[in-house]
């Protein structure tokens, strides 16, 4: 890519403030960029937490996951499942190649692994905020560099904004629209107001990719390709066999290389990303030593696929990992612009049909746990706990939004014997059914008006995907529900959600100890209209709102997770979604090539922190 047309042109103050008060907001809320003073007055931090202070002083030397003396070398080889056509990751047209976001741009700063939400100094090398966090300035470090050895200047933080908010990715342009001015107020330094009160809006900006202006012109930012991209991140992309394969190698000159944000992370000289149309193939690349680690997400394969001599010699080894983030919710989402799910009734009764301990038991060997919350496996979590007063306070304005048994922790989702049909459960969603609208005539769910069978879709992208939701519909046979299963390639899966032209996919909305502004991205009224957002539900409700804005709003850790439960009861009772299921521990199998640190991160493990110990498969 190259420099091109430019961005609208900054907007001083004093222009500012010479418009009519009208014309002022209809200019900040439209323009790119606008240079007005950001009134902070607190002091540069090395770091900044979402609640609190950051637990790592001034001065750390590394992150407690990583190792300070790892060696460096040798090559990585991962799998990937489905294809790529782009190596562009911000924008919405296209399947990006992985990598590429996390290896080659960075972000103003770094994630703390071991808190819900810290962030600690990288490109930026300083944070300074003001009491209300209406603003935030960033210093950025004297030594951060591109790949092509131009320094980063607070010119290419602003143009990314820019950018971004106007054809990133819509996660994107929801955050940084929220962005009212951008004043760059010196050589290395550069200032962002707000347009609205937004707590975590500082780390949002935080975690910005910072793009290179003199390598990008903003025309063709949005088009597709495999021009390899200039980031200023630990890897360049050094191979890439479209679709099918890509290698990232390690920038020996990588600028950061030293920071206490990068010590003992990045260690490998070469990653690379083989690319499988099915699950099968991917795990027999495994088998054979040609990737060199797996994660394990089938208890199947876990409990009885690992019979094969590499295993059972001990040349692999199967790990578990705790990890102290939720494990959020894994489930169906059902498509509630489509008519057939417009009704709560119709929706409760699809839930009600999903015999967890049935599927369970016959296809994971009864190593899954039911997700009863999208907080799961967190004090966040509303499950089994009643609503204090916080939450009760917060819910008053919508009083017949939670269901009762919800809003005093009384509810859970329905259990059954195992044996594979739960004539209680069947009886109880026939008759919600049949109070929206439905009978049984011949064996078959008809809508009594019109006579339109009740049948719908559901879109798999894996064999796996295919094989739960073939079980669930077996299920829904037994009260005259028709579901049919489409297995489709990964271009056409992702294209179909991103225009939500689908009525039940299978989805995992994973979750932080920090829940923030992604959650408007995921729920949000706004966000149902968005196509490319991950409102795949096309959830759009008052309450659920009104829970984001406090948990975005919340100063104080309890205020937090008081709204956080507030709005897990709002969407439970919402009934979007058909609760699943998720494993207790994270599940690793490696190869001996791999040497991992002796601390796990609160997050779980992390690659990053890895390195390749020289010896062979």
């Amino acid at each position: 890519m190259h420099r091109g047309k430019t961005l609208p042109k900054i907007v001083t103050k004093s222009a500012m403030h010479r418009l009519s008060h009208p014309l002022r907001l209809a200019l900040i809320a439209g323009a790119f960029g606008c240079l007005v003073a950001t009134g902070a007055a607190s002091e540069p931090m090395h770091g900044i937490a979402m609640h609190g202070a950051p637990r790592l002083a001034q001065g750390f030397k590394h992150f407690s996951n990583a190792n300070p003396v790892a060696p460096k070398g040798g090559r990585l080889t991962l799998g990937q499942l489905g294809s790529f056509d782009s190596l562009n990751p911000l924008i919405v047209k296209g399947v990006s190649a992985v990598g590429v976001r996390e290896y080659v741009y960075e972000a103003l700063m770094v994630r703390g692994p071991d808190e819900p939400f810290s962030l600690y100094g990288h490109i930026a090398q300083t944070i300074e905020v003001p009491p209300d966090r209406r603003s935030v300035t960033f210093q950025l470090h004297p030594d951060a560099r591109f790949s092509d050895g131009q320094p980063i200047t607070p010119d290419d933080v602003v143009f990314s904004w820019s950018l971004l908010r106007e054809k990133g990715q819509p996660f994107h342009r929801s955050y940084y629209k929220n962005v009212a001015a951008a004043d760059i107020t010196g050589p290395r330094s550069v200032s962002f107001t707000f347009t609205e009160d937004n707590r975590e809006m500082p780390l949002i900006m935080g975690l910005m990719p910072i793009l290179p202006k003199h390598r990008i012109s903003p025309d063709t930012f949005e088009r597709t390709g495999f021009d390899p991209p200039v980031g200023s991140g630990p890897y360049l992309v050094a191979e890439v066999d479209a679709g099918k394969r890509i290698i990232l190698r390690r920038n020996p000159d990588w600028w950061a290389r030293d920071l206490p944000s990068a010590r003992g992370r990045f260690n490998f000289d070469e990653i690379r990303y083989e690319y499988f149309r099915d699950t099968t193939a991917m795990f027999e690349a495994f088998k054979t030593g040609t990737l060199d680690l797996r994660e394990e997400d089938s208890p199947d394969r876990w409990a009885t696929g690992y019979d094969f001599p590499a295993a059972i010699d001990g040349r692999i080894v199967k790990h578990a990992f705790d990890i102290g983030t939720p494990a959020g919710m894994s489930g169906f989402a059902l498509n509630t612009r489509r008519p057939l799910f417009a009704d709560k009734r119709v929706r409760r009764s699809l839930i009600l049909m999903f015999d967890f301990e049935w599927i369970n038991r016959s296809l994971y060997n009864a190593l899954y746990t039911r997700t009863g919350s999208f907080f799961e496996r967190s004090n966040l979590s509303s499950s089994g706990r009643t609503a204090d007063a916080r939450e009760r306070d917060l819910l008053k304005p919508f009083p017949d939004t939670v269901t009762p048994a919800i809003l005093d922790g009384t509810w859970r989702l329905p259990q059954s014997d195992g044996a594979g049909f739960n004539r209680e459960q069947a009886r109880i969603a026939v008759g919600l059914l049949r109070e929206a609208g439905y009978e049984l005539r011949n064996g078959r769910m008809i809508e009594a008006k019109t006579g339109t069978p009740f049948a719908f879709e559901a879109l798999a992208r894996s064999r796996g995907q295919e094989r739960l939701m073939l079980s669930y519909s077996e299920s829904l046979k037994k009260v005259g529900i028709a579901l049919t299963i489409r297995q489709v390639d990964d271009a056409q899966y992702w294209s179909r959600l991103k225009t939500f032209d689908f009525d039940m996919i299978q989805w995992n909305w994973n979750a932080s100890l920090s829940p923030g502004n992604e959650q408007v991205n995921r729920w949000s009224s706004a966000a149902a209209d968005i196509q490319g957002s991950l409102n795949y539900s096309g959830v759009r409700n008052a309450a659920a709102d009104a829970m984001m804005d406090a948990l975005l709003q919340a100063e104080g850790r309890e205020d937090f997770e008081a709204a956080v439960r507030a709005f897990d009861r709002v969407l439970l009772s919402g009934d979007y979604v058909i609760p699943t299921f998720h494993l207790k521990q994270q599940w690793v199998a490696t190869w001996p090539t791999l040497a991992i640190p002796a601390t796990t991160a609160l997050t779980g493990y992390s690659i990053d922190t890895w390195w390749h110990t020289g010896k062979q498969p």
